[in-house]
């Protein structure tokens, strides 16, 4: 994908994401991830929009907008699989550290949206715009698993979770304009790719 179509996929992804905002996707029945509900913005479209002069752009509005929901999935399906009986400890270490990485940084892209003075949640819970979200008939069925079959399918949707993850981020990276948000997509990139080979090693071993 070539950086104009990056970014008018992003700008795509800013009106949905900006029409649909308001309250958050679901995150895990544990350790209080759910993030909260947004209904503060009522301003009109265009005075959401960042003037030239702003040191962020659409597309880093658009890919925190996407990233937290995203991110609060990854939560989730770490806490299922970490509240399951006879799972791997290798499977459960990864889980914790998915947890513990991304949980950190919805605050932190949370943070920036409040600072824009932008919705800071998208109200679609279905994943409108966000590659690699389990829908919500995958994530029961992954619920209810047990044993092998748990693992198994813990691994299987969150390598694609964590490919969509790094699609979102290399285009945050070919269209965004705040520095830190930047750093923040090549940082999962670099992260979420390694998870991804370590998690292909695990489902090989199954």
């Amino acid at each position: 994908m070539n950086s104009k179509i990056k970014t008018l996929s992003l700008a795509a992804a800013l009106a949905a994401s900006l029409g649909l905002a308001g309250c958050a996707a679901g995150s895990g029945s544990s350790g209080g991830n759910t993030m909260p509900m947004d209904h503060g913005s009522s301003a009109p479209m265009s005075s959401m929009m960042p003037d030239a002069s702003a040191d962020h752009n659409q597309a880093d509005i658009a890919f925190s907008q996407m990233m937290i929901p995203h991110h609060a999935q990854a939560v989730e399906m770490s806490d299922i699989i970490l509240a399951k009986q006879d799972v791997p400890a290798e499977v459960t270490a990864l889980a914790t550290r998915i947890k513990e990485a991304q949980a950190p940084e919805i605050e932190t892209m949370t943070g920036w949206l409040e600072s824009w003075n932008v919705p800071t949640m998208m109200s679609d819970h279905s994943g409108h715009g966000m590659s690699g979200m389990v829908d919500a008939e995958g994530i029961e069925k992954f619920k209810a698993a047990e044993g092998t079959d748990a693992v198994r399918l813990f691994l299987e949707h969150m390598i694609k979770h964590h490919e969509g993850a790094v699609d979102m981020a290399q285009q945050e990276i070919g269209a965004g304009k705040n520095a830190a948000s930047i750093q923040l997509a090549r940082d999962i990139i670099a992260a979420q790719e390694a998870e991804i080979t370590e998690m292909k090693e695990l489902l090989g071993k199954l």
